[in-house]
């Protein structure tokens, strides 16, 4: 296993980490829980391969993760560096639900706690130095190690949080579909910030990314997963790819991966740069998402997110990524209608600045994602 100094704390981390997000679950008298036989042997597996860091949090896998994370660590805790979050919320005091924390981990003390995916809501919140203080308060007592935070904002938002001055390490996300904190990874590493990317095979996208599709990039790996994540592990300002590794087979691989393979070379990264730029320029000469179409669709069809599903699977050869946005069509948080309700009116391809034929390609879109159309 590789192993950095984790910014300016002096710690050492392995380059993979374990995030405790996707512990297998099974059903138990109706409901969901995690499968301890397979979950707590799966995380001291990795402990074995030599990741030490684990992040937790405490809504994850429905409130159990911690727990479940606490039991794996035994006779392992002091050789593991422990994460996990504190949810911001009036509602929510930070030193009751720390303690809640620290009993539900069996732990005296948490290595690395954040503020949990936290912004510019953050920065102008009028309890932010309550907050703060009672942060630091818990650091004194020795109950954390470390105030850190994790991050889902604009990526500007990044570097205003790490202007603060009081965070010791940063989680986000980046992977090579998703590089829009390249920039704030880089700012957090110069000011002495310990750096954590999750997803860095993109939720599981890139790991579906077809085989062919993976050996354009012009790289030789064994997998689309080994890709990524060494993708990952290149960029100078990344410490640790933090995986959400749900099976032992999946452990062994990414443990193997950041031990042996090491990352992309430079040459080898420019290539993977410049075919992921090729593919998003192709991406956008199919349909910018530019949304100058759907409000002039009779029937509400959401035809930015059918595209952008369709380019998942010509584009990247994400084929059950791209199933699975075109799916969520309808949904509360995808509102619209999906393509077999278009009743080819064209109204949607006179206000479009490509000049794209949107009809003839929500047609082809049906034969790819099923549905008969009107």
């Amino acid at each position: 296993m590789q192993y950095r100094t984790f910014g300016d704390s002096g710690v050492s981390v392995s380059r993979l980490g374990f995030g405790a997000m996707r512990l297998p679950m099974h059903e138990v008298d109706g409901k969901r829980v995690i499968d301890e036989d397979l979950a707590i042997p799966m995380l001291q597996r990795a402990f074995e391969l030599g990741v030490n860091y684990v992040d937790t949090a405490l809504f994850y896998c429905d409130g159990q993760s911690e727990i479940v994370v606490g039991k794996a660590l035994k006779g392992w805790r002091d050789k593991v560096t422990l994460s996990s979050k504190y949810p911001v919320s009036p509602d929510r005091p930070y030193r009751a639900t720390l303690e809640k924390q620290l009993e539900k981990l069996d732990t005296d003390r948490i290595d690395f706690y954040h503020f949990h995916g936290i912004g510019q809501g953050f920065l102008d919140h009028p309890q932010r130095d309550e907050y703060i203080a009672a942060a630091q308060k818990a650091k004194d007592e020795g109950l954390i190690g470390h105030i850190s935070f994790s991050f889902h904002d604009a990526p500007e938002v990044l570097c205003r949080l790490v202007d603060l001055g009081i965070f010791s390490s940063v989680l986000c996300q980046y992977n090579l579909l998703d590089r829009a904190n390249e920039v704030g990874l880089a700012y957090a590493k110069e000011h002495g910030l310990g750096t954590v990317v999750m997803g860095p095979v993109g939720g599981g996208r890139i790991a579906g990314m077809a085989p062919e599709k993976a050996a354009e990039l012009g790289v030789q790996v064994t997998s689309s997963a080994e890709l990524a994540l060494r993708f990952v592990l290149a960029n100078p300002n990344v410490d640790i790819a933090l995986s959400g590794m749900s099976t032992i087979a999946m452990v062994e691989e990414n443990a193997n991966t950041a031990a042996t393979s090491g990352p992309l070379s430079v040459e080898e990264a420019e290539r993977v740069n410049a075919a992921m730029a090729e593919n998003r320029r192709l991406a956008e000469l199919y349909c910018t998402g530019c949304d100058y179409c759907r409000p002039h669709c009779p029937n509400e069809v959401h035809i930015p997110r059918i595209f952008e599903a369709m380019n998942w699977q010509r584009i990247y050869g994400l084929t059950e990524h791209a199933q699975q946005m075109y799916d969520s069509i309808g949904s509360k948080h995808h509102p619209g209608a999906k393509a077999d309700v278009c009743s080819q009116c064209g109204e949607c391809e006179e206000h479009c600045p490509q000049h794209i034929q949107i009809r003839q390609q929500l047609i082809e879109c049906l034969e790819v994602f099923g549905g008969t159309p009107v």
